[in-house]
Order: C-alpha cells, then sequence, then structure tokens
C-alpha cells in the first residue's frame, strides 16, 4: 500500500532526512515537509493543503535557531502571566545565535504549546488525515509532573515526586519532611538533560551536580557534567529551575551494569516494546551526548533476576497506552540490585536512534511499516481519527520476538 505521508518538521534537520530515506527504503514517496519555520510564519502553509488521505507525522522543533526565536515570541504573554522568566518580541528579534544558551525554557514551550493546539484543530477539520501522534498528547510527554502523576495514578511504578515545591525554601522543607538527601529538579519541559539539577542536602551540606554552565556572559546548557558547591550558586541554579516550573522527584539509587551506572531508552512502537537502547555511565546522567556509552543490552539481560525484564516491559506497554501517538521513547532505570524498576519519563520525539535494526529495518523504517499496517486496517474498517497506538491492530510484536531484542 502507497499513502501520502505529511512531515512536520525541520526541513533541514537530519531526523527529516533519515526520515525520508527510509520512506524511500519502504517503496513509499517521499513525504511533503511543512517546516516549523513556515508553519510558525504562515499556517496556512499547512491548512492549505488539499484534503487527501494522508499519514501526518510531527517532529521535533529543536535544533533551529528561527524556530527558537519564534515559539519565544509566540509564548510571550502568556509566560508574563505565569512568572516565569521572559524575553519581550524586540529582545527576541535583537538576539544572536549562541549554541547551547538557556533562553527562557518555559516561554519557549508555552509558544510551542500554542503551536499544538493550531495543530489540533486543523486536524478536526482535516479528517482524512491521520496523525501518528495527536497534539494533545504530545503536550502532554512534553510536561513531566502531568506523566509522572498520570502514570502513578495507573499503578505504572515512577520515581517518587515531591508535591508542592514552588521555591528553593519549599523544597528543603520537603526533602526533611519526607527524610530526602537526594532529589533530581527538571524543568518539566526540557529534553535531553537541559535544565536539570540534581540537588543534595544533608548534615547540614549540600552541592548540585548539574548540564547547567553559568558564565558572565549567560546560562548554557553544557556538555559537560559539573558540582556545584558554593550556597550562591546552588540558591541561584535552584531558583531558576523552580520558577520555570519543575518535576521535582527522589533521586533512586541505579542499578550497575559492568561497574557502571545505566538506564535504557525503550522505544515502544505501536503498543509494542520495539527497540532498546542501554546507555552507561560513571556518573547518575547517562545521556550519550554527556559522556554515556551505549551498553550491552544482552549483557543486561543476562544479569536480570525472574522476570525483571518482563516486568518492566509491561510498564513501557502501559505508558504507551497512555497516549495517543504511534511511538513513544521512555527512559527507563532499574533499582539497585535489580530490585524494581521506575519509569523516569517519556519522551514523544525519542525515536532517534541512528545504527539500529530490527529485522533488517531501521527505526524509522519500522514505524512506518508499523504506520502503514494500522492505516490499513482501519481503512478497512471505515475509521478516521489519528492512527491508534495502544496495540490493538498490527501489533509489531515484542522486543522478545523470534528475531530477538534490538541493540545498540
Amino acid at each position: 500500500m502507497t499513502v501520502p505521508f505529511i512531515l512536520i518538521g525541520n526541513a533541514e534537520n537530519r531526523r527529516v532526512t533519515l526520515f525520508q530515506e527510509a520512506l524511500a527504503a519502504q517503496g513509499q514517496p517521499l513525504a511533503k515537509v511543512v517546516p516549523w519555520r513556515e508553519l510558525l510564519t504562515t499556517p496556512s502553509v499547512l491548512t492549505d493543503l488539499p484534503d487527501t488521505d494522508a499519514l501526518v507525522r510531527i517532529d521535533a522543533a529543536g535544533e533551529s535557531w528561527e524556530v527558537e526565536k519564534a515559539l519565544l515570541v509566540r509564548g510571550y504573554s502568556e509566560a508574563v502571566k505565569q512568572g516565569c522568566s521572559v524575553l519581550a518580541p524586540e529582545q527576541v528579534e535583537s538576539l544572536r545565535e549562541e549554541h547551547g544558551r538557556i533562553l527562557c525554557p518555559r516561554q519557549a514551550h508555552l509558544g510551542f504549546l500554542g503551536v499544538l493546539a493550531e495543530l489540533e484543530a486543523c486536524f478536526a477539520k482535516r479528517p482524512r488525515w491521520r496523525p501518528l501522534q495527536a497534539p494533545a498528547s504530545i503536550a502532554d510527554l512534553f510536561d513531566k509532573r502531568i506523566t509522572s502523576r498520570k502514570y502513578a495514578a495507573r499503578g505504572i511504578p515512577v520515581p517518587d515526586p515531591l508535591d508542592d515545591v514552588t521555591d528553593t525554601a519549599s523544597l528543603r522543607e520537603r526533602m526533611r519532611e519526607q527524610d530526602c538527601r537526594e532529589v533530581f529538579v527538571k524543568v518539566s519541559c526540557g529534553s535531553s538533560a537541559s535544565c536539570l539539577a540534581i540537588f543534595r542536602s544533608h548534615r547540614g551540606r549540600e552541592s548540585l551536580v548539574t548540564t547547567i554552565e553559568v558564565t558572565e556572559t549567560g546560562w548554557y546548557n553544557s556538555l559537560k557534567v559539573r558540582r556545584i558547591e558554593e550556597p550562591r550558586h546552588i540558591e541561584e541554579v535552584l531558583g531558576f529551575l523552580l520558577r520555570e516550573g519543575s518535576q521535582v522527584e527522589r533521586s533512586i539509587p541505579k542499578a550497575r551494569l559492568s561497574g557502571d551506572f545505566f538506564d535504557c531508552r525503550v522505544l515502544v512502537v505501536g503498543g509494542e516494546p520495539a527497540f532498546t537502547v542501554v546507555r552507561q555511565s560513571r556518573g547518575p546522567i547517562t545521556n550519550l551526548h554527556l559522556g554515556g556509552k551505549r551498553g550491552d543490552l544482552d549483557a543486561l539481560r543476562a544479569a536480570m533476576p525472574g522476570k525483571a525484564w518482563e516486568w518492566a516491559m509491561e510498564s513501557c506497554r502501559a505508558v504507551a497506552r497512555v497516549h495517543d501517538c504511534l511511538h513513544v521513547g521512555i527512559d527507563l532505570l532499574f533499582e539497585e540490585f535489580f530490585e524494581g524498576h521506575r519509569v523516569v519519563e517519556a519522551n514523544a520525539f525519542g525515536d532517534l536512534l541512528p545504527n539500529l535494526r530490527r529485522e533488517g529495518l531501521t527505526v524509522y523504517e519500522w514505524e512506518i511499516r508499523e504506520a502503514l499496517r494500522r492505516y490499513s486496517a482501519l481503512a478497512a474498517d471505515g475509521s478516521t481519527g489519528s492512527v491508534p497506538a495502544d496495540g490493538a491492530t498490527g501489533a509489531s510484536g515484542s522486543a522478545d520476538a523470534a528475531e530477538g531484542p534490538s541493540r545498540c
């Protein structure tokens, strides 16, 4: 079956390039790319497209300076109302690009939420378009506070949140009340370990481990994880993160693999775990761009007792059922000595996993095949709306299929 794709993304980004290559490899025509830059300045670039059968993929808006500026402008009014850090539109226009510079993350996120709401309204008027991710689900996945509580309500194990934390004083008070020595403080709309800190307070001594670098010219998301012990700087960084709206949660001691800390990125496609990357590091932050390395999935599986892996994969399936998305990238950790597991967070755009294959297919090729299967089932049914992601039709099989689990 040949079905046209509409791809909303940054045309110059490797995400778009790799997805187009995957379409060609599957014998599909190249997608009609709607660049975020054009969509933000001229919304009609999408609504002017014909109302014909199509699958719609929404991809990440990041890694584009022009798009970041446009989102900041879009989010300004709402950011002023919410009291987070702001840049007025005229200030935004005068900025020059600095890689890694932290610029009012909540303001840009509020702009993104506005665009997602517009996409939702557009799709409602295009019943023959079948989005692979519902914009409302993308919005939820970009708020760690929402997802943590939704998962916990469904019995999915997550790190314990500390509620009612609004500033550094209430943070310390909650930690004392809950006898908690170490917490993660994460801007709830952040990704890739940006705007994150691990705060430790014990016996009058405090420290931060963070990706944030504070310099005379501004604040940056650094590629180097650093420790801060100077009280004034601790207060400054924590205050900023909490003002921007953060998920605060108890730090969970991680299991180790070959002496390293580790966690997993599990990509669920069509409701089933399809690809897994093990991320190892000497420190507690395991992101590959921050010095982590890809681990050995076979070695991990061999080290696990009983049904620990199967139980963790069942939690990943449960996460996927929360969201109306064909794919969800899930960050999963195993507790010390494999005594349990926790879903740390989930990512709407967590499928950029190059150099992985399963049954000869790349990640994007696997997603395209699954999308076409589900589209075919829906078309035969006469159904409208988004492509379902609950595993009810055309399931691709778990990572325990005969081919074996995918690995890096």
